[in-house]
């Protein structure tokens, strides 16, 4: 129930935040019509595969040097940027991170789906590069890939929460990095985090509240602006994988909420780049443990 109505909460919050963006743009019309027009305007994809792909290389080169401002620490390993191979490519999601090899012989992989380019708007190249590659993904899973020292299921094992909530959480770092200027690339934020936040409502509705298959879908369909084969895809994954979509959240809330406890108590003292050092220098681990360990740093520091 609470996290039903956390969900609640964030997807009214995320949607007062997009009618800003429909006023900055000057739309005329309610936040749905504004939703449809985001869905069928040609303005908003790319014209061509080759198009869409090095949009995220530009974007790749933009977030790389911005990285020291926020970070310390990166991956030896750098990523590149590809296209989801054709044989695929039907059935593969619309963008995912494949890891390096452990012994560098091949850099990590952002893949990007071009086979539907209707499905890849030209506002979420920032939000998503961020989430899939750097400082999201890639960061977090190259980096514990290359840590010393520990058994081999700490290094390529993992947690859902902990993996998803520090990607859903670097996305909230983007305007520090200096991105998400354009109101349409902020849209693009918000739209990621309302995919986010319509799951803890939709994963808990299905399966806690008796809500049917075509009660979320057009839950999802009245609060984003996702086109209704995708949302019919997401409400299928989370009726066969319960739990799975309320991690991100859940795991953005708890690292935040833990940069707050740090922030609170080290006061001029906190350093950003050190708490980030923090989190990603163990690898992933339960939320718990996450949370002890960075309150003992706080109590070393003081």
């Amino acid at each position: 129930e609470e996290i039903h109505q956390t969900g609640l909460s964030e997807v009214n919050r995320i949607r007062n935040e997009m009618n800003w963006v429909k006023e900055q743009l000057q739309f005329e019309g309610d936040l749905q019509a504004f939703f449809v027009h985001l869905r069928e305007s040609d303005e908003f994809y790319f014209n061509s595969p080759e198009e869409l792909i090095s949009a995220y290389e530009k974007v790749k080169r933009k977030i790389d040097k911005r990285v020291p401002i926020l970070f310390d620490i990166e991956p030896k390993a750098d990523y590149v940027v590809k296209a989801v191979e054709s044989f695929r490519a039907e059935s593969a999601a619309g963008a995912s991170y494949s890891a390096p090899a452990p012994d560098g012989s091949r850099p990590g992989i952002f893949y990007i789906n071009t086979h539907n380019l209707k499905a890849q708007p030209k506002f979420l190249v920032e939000t998503l590069s961020i989430h899939e590659a750097a400082p999201g993904h890639h960061f977090q899973i190259a980096l514990q890939q290359e840590i010393k020292g520990v058994p081999m299921f700490r290094k390529f094992g993992g947690y859902t929460v902990f993996s998803e909530g520090w990607a859903l959480y670097a996305e909230s770092l983007g305007k520090e990095l200096g991105l998400f200027t354009d109101p349409l690339m902020w849209y693009g934020r918000l739209v990621d985090e309302q995919l986010r936040a319509m799951r803890l409502v939709v994963d808990t509705g299905l399966h806690a509240k008796n809500w049917s298959r075509e009660q979320a879908i057009t839950f999802m369909i009245n609060n984003s602006s996702m086109a209704e084969s995708d949302v019919v895809a997401e409400v299928e994954r989370y009726i066969a994988w319960p739990g799975q979509a309320v991690s991100y959240k859940i795991g953005q809330f708890k690292i935040q909420e833990l940069k707050d406890y740090a922030q609170k108590a080290l006061g001029e003292r906190f350093d950003v780049k050190a708490f980030h050092r923090q989190i990603l220098t163990d690898g992933a681990v339960p939320m718990a443990i996450l949370e002890r360990k960075i309150k003992a740093w706080v109590a070393s520091q003081a």
